[in-house]
């Protein structure tokens, strides 16, 4: 118990910042008009603040300086001795920090281009890794003593992945709760592991998130009050990315690079269905539409504090596996993981996750054939107008154009 009292603080410290702070940061995010309001996409049905990141990222902030206070003056062991073998420089990890929370802040103010807001991540990932956190070998999966060395493929690979890392909770962050929940499940259980393995950063960060999540759940769960905004989606993603690097050493196992991905399974998946179905109905893939898994929830009659708690059920499932998967031979190993992964594809195919759900269609209005999804009801509308006014002036119907994903006339 005396060996968890510095992150029970810690936890803490970033639990009561958050908490306090939501409030003032709701009042900032009105003053500046960054506020979500209702449209066909979006769930909410009042206009609600975002920008709540910011709460999140002080409480973090705060939760580092108390690490840092009781390092000096209380004797606890410190949370800035790496791996002997990855050498950091946490200056600079903290600029990346910064960088990806005022990019999002910035998104939640003026909507940025979405070139603009990957520059930001990429920039971002770029200090990181320019910092160290990268991973310069991977242990042979299949040859025992061997070693594949990345080189200098170390630091793209890290970026890529932290950008990677960072839009998964971007693109799962939906429904009141959600994103929030889940990286509070995620820093959970990420800490376990830290702890396990002796990596004091990566514990002092991951329970710092789960800490500040907890306290901005109060907010944030249905009804919400204030949204994380990408300001809190980016930053938590990123976070979580971080954590998970973090835990490695610079010559990584494949298992230890696969737990963290198991942990965050549930918005990985979600984005993975969403590259596939976009792909599959011949648009593109940053072309948003309404097949994410809260989603189908929603659809299926669940209501949003069912379908988050659903969801947080399947991030509890994976983080068990994957605590399981820390701790036995590599046999109950690859049966856990086969397990994992069977459960996580019925539950997706039962949702329907890599299903089409935007269509080209012909617009009468505008003579153009566009990208609809099957809920929208002005738009066939319009269409059943078309044809009753067609059949009035007994004029020849244009036939409703429709292209099902894969045809060779659909359009990208």
């Amino acid at each position: 118990m005396e060996t968890l009292l510095p992150y029970i603080c810690i936890a803490a410290a970033a639990f009561v910042t958050t908490l306090l702070l939501v409030p003032p940061v709701k009042r900032l995010a009105l003053k500046v008009d960054a506020v979500d309001y209702p449209s066909k996409r979006r769930i909410n049905t009042t206009p609600i603040p975002r920008m709540g990141g910011l709460a999140v990222f002080a409480g973090i902030i705060v939760a580092c300086a108390v690490q840092i206070l009781g390092t000096w003056f209380w004797g606890w062991p410190s949370a800035l001795v790496p791996h002997p073998s990855l050498t950091l420089n946490y200056y600079l990890l903290a600029l990346s920090f910064l960088v990806v929370v005022a990019t999002g802040a910035a998104d939640d103010i003026i909507s940025l281009s979405p070139r603009v807001k990957l520059a930001g991540q990429l920039v971002a990932a770029g200090i990181a890794a320019a910092g160290g956190l990268t991973i310069g070998s991977i242990a042979h999966p299949f040859v025992s003593g061997e070693y594949l060395q990345l080189g200098w493929l170390a630091y793209p690979i890290t970026v890529i992945y932290l950008v990677a890392f960072t839009n998964i909770i971007n693109l799962i962050d939906g429904l009141d709760g959600l994103a929030t929940g889940i990286s509070a499940i995620a820093g959970v259980t990420m800490f376990s592991f830290a702890i396990l393995s002796g990596r004091g950063d990566a514990a002092a960060l991951s329970i710092a998130l789960f800490g500040a999540c907890l306290a901005f759940l109060r907010y944030n769960f249905h009804p919400a009050s204030i949204f994380l905004g990408d300001s809190g989606s980016l930053l938590l993603g990123f976070t979580l990315g971080t954590i998970s690097l973090l835990l490695v050493s610079r010559t990584a196992a494949l298992t230890s690079l696969l737990i963290p991905l198991i942990v965050a399974g549930v918005p990985i998946i979600d984005t993975l269905s969403a590259i596939v179905r976009r792909t599959r109905a011949h648009v593109s893939i940053g072309q948003a539409d309404k097949g994410h898994i809260h989603h189908r929830l929603i659809q299926e009659g669940y209501d949003q504090r069912q379908a988050v708690l659903l969801i947080y059920a399947w991030c509890i499932l994976l983080s068990i596996g994957a605590a399981t998967i820390n701790q036995v031979g590599v046999e109950l190993r690859i049966v856990v993981f086969v397990l994992l992964l069977v459960c996580s594809a019925a539950f997706a195919m039962r949702l329907h996750l890599f299903e089409p759900v935007l269509r080209h269609h012909y617009n009468p209005k505008t003579h153009q054939d566009e990208i609809v999804s099957p809920d929208d009801t002005a738009f066939f509308e319009a269409i059943e107008e078309d044809r009753e006014r067609r059949e009035q002036r007994h004029l020849p119907h244009k036939p409703r154009h429709f292209k099902t994903p894969g045809s060779h006339d659909d359009k990208a």
